[in-house]
């Protein structure tokens, strides 16, 4: 039985390929977000979720002359739950598009689904650098984590770092993380005295920080997921690695603006890179920020929620340049896109299908009594340096 439904579900997929993603009967465009709204990642869910729902607010609910249908779906972090869902949206619920893919191995799962269907899937968080090589089909609108650490970690070897331990989440983010901060890092003279992994699941930082302390390394260079930042920082300073003079340096992930506020001092003074913060001095992001906390009841939007904002707006735009077609039209007309974002100006890169964009150096300061990531530096039109390899 399981096998006759195994081989009825890739008939389906297979009808989809041929057709090239078949349109809906019912003049609909159908974007198929899936997200983590419950368990351990939900904030990052809730981030994506409500930036794309203040992109279709303010830009309208049709495109092409067709009314856009955004279907949200709740994976809860889980990636078959992820692959069932993406399946059923391109079997039964015929979408144009995927978005969303709030952690690598979510969109790991999804990608033979969008290649074998011919349906343009749309990542507006995950941040591994191979992402887009899993499918051609794959579109990112977020970011990826060498494109963030390998100036973090020239900056570290300029400002007085020699030593530092690395301690990142043990999954292809927080791989990538370490592997490209030590290569960066250990080129200008620095040293990665050791190197750590916690698990991705429910983990306790402190055994890992007691090593941190003993090591006595000019810095602890770290990588978290979006919203897991605040517990690290409590227990790095219940361990008193602050008072033992140990700096911060991280991925922008750990500095999340969604809990920076309530992190407290402990979070003054970290060093981090990335390509989003709610800081951002320009026109179009104040605005964003603004209308982003009057649809959200005051709270701030972070990098997932530009993922997301800026992921809708791809969408748009490239709908309204196939006519509302979906498959390798809708895929062409994402390709090459540049415009300006609360980012920041950004672009998708034609060939690899990634992110151009501007990474800026941040500090955690007070401001008006509230954290910010206040940036201090800017390096422009960024590409991933993963894929500038041979």
């Amino acid at each position: 039985m399981n096998k006759r439904i195994a081989l009825t579900q890739l008939m389906a997929l297979a009808l989809l390929a041929v057709s090239g993603s078949v349109l809906a009967q019912d003049n609909t465009f159908k974007i198929g977000m899936v997200l983590p709204l419950t368990g351990p990642f939900a904030s990052t869910g809730k981030q994506l979720e409500a930036a794309a729902k203040l992109y279709m607010a303010q830009h309208g609910d049709t495109v092409a002359g067709k009314k856009v249908q955004l279907i949200i779906k709740d994976d809860t972090g889980t990636p078959d739950t992820t692959k069932r869902l993406v399946q059923d949206l391109v079997v039964s619920d015929k979408v144009q598009v995927l978005a969303g893919f709030g952690l690598t191995p979510l969109a790991f799962a999804s990608a033979p689904i969008a290649t074998q269907s011919k349906t343009p899937m749309v990542v507006m968080s995950a941040a591994t650098s191979s992402i887009t090589a899993a499918s051609p089909y794959i579109v990112r609108t977020s970011f990826t984590v060498p494109q963030v650490i390998t100036i973090l970690a020239d900056w570290a070897a300029k400002n007085n770092i020699k030593k530092v331990v690395s301690l990142v989440t043990d999954y292809a983010p927080g791989v990538d993380s370490e592997k490209y901060f030590a290569e960066q890092f250990t080129k200008q003279g620095g040293l990665v005295m050791e190197k750590l992994r916690v698990p991705l699941r429910g983990p306790d930082f402190a055994p890992f920080l007691q090593k941190v302390r003993d090591a006595k390394p000019d810095a602890l260079f770290t990588f978290v997921p979006a919203g897991v930042g605040s517990s690290l920082m409590k227990q790095f300073a219940e361990r008193g690695l602050d008072k033992a003079g140990i700096r911060v340096i991280a991925e922008g992930s750990v500095t999340d603006d969604d809990i920076l506020d309530g992190m407290g001092d402990v979070a003054l003074g970290v060093v981090t890179t990335h390509h989003y913060s709610a800081a951002h001095d320009s026109a179009m992001n104040k605005q964003f920020v603004e209308a982003y906390g009057k649809a959200n009841g005051g709270a701030r939007p972070n990098f997932m929620a530009v993922g997301a904002y800026d992921g809708m707006r791809v969408i748009y735009e490239a709908a309204k340049s196939s006519k509302g077609a979906g498959g390798d039209a809708l895929l062409q007309a994402m390709k090459g896109q540049s415009f300006e974002s609360p980012r920041g100006p950004m672009q998708i890169d034609p060939e690899t299908r990634d992110v151009i964009q501007n990474v800026y150096i941040r500090k955690v300061e007070k401001i008006n009594n509230h954290l910010w990531n206040t940036e201090f530096q800017t390096f422009t039109a960024v590409k991933d340096p993963a894929k500038a390899k041979p």
